[in-house]
């Protein structure tokens, strides 16, 4: 092997994991975006308001014919 071809070689392994170091980099920025988006979307779902003003009877059966 000549020189230059491992000098050619070690700059392209080079320029490869740098590459590789920005794509992760940007996958680990998309997913913190993404799971801040989830935690938002979460927070503003309303607390489920207290069945305390409906029958009782009320959600005990399924209509299965409809």
């Amino acid at each position: 092997m000549s020189v230059n071809s491992i000098a050619s070689l070690s700059t392209v392994m080079a320029a490869t994991q740098t590459n590789q170091d920005i794509g992760v980099a940007m996958l680990k920025k998309s997913i913190d975006a993404a799971s801040n988006s989830a935690s938002e979307l979460l927070s503003a779902i309303a607390a489920p308001v207290p069945a305390s003003n409906l029958p009782a009877n009320l959600g005990q059966n399924i209509n299965t014919i409809a």
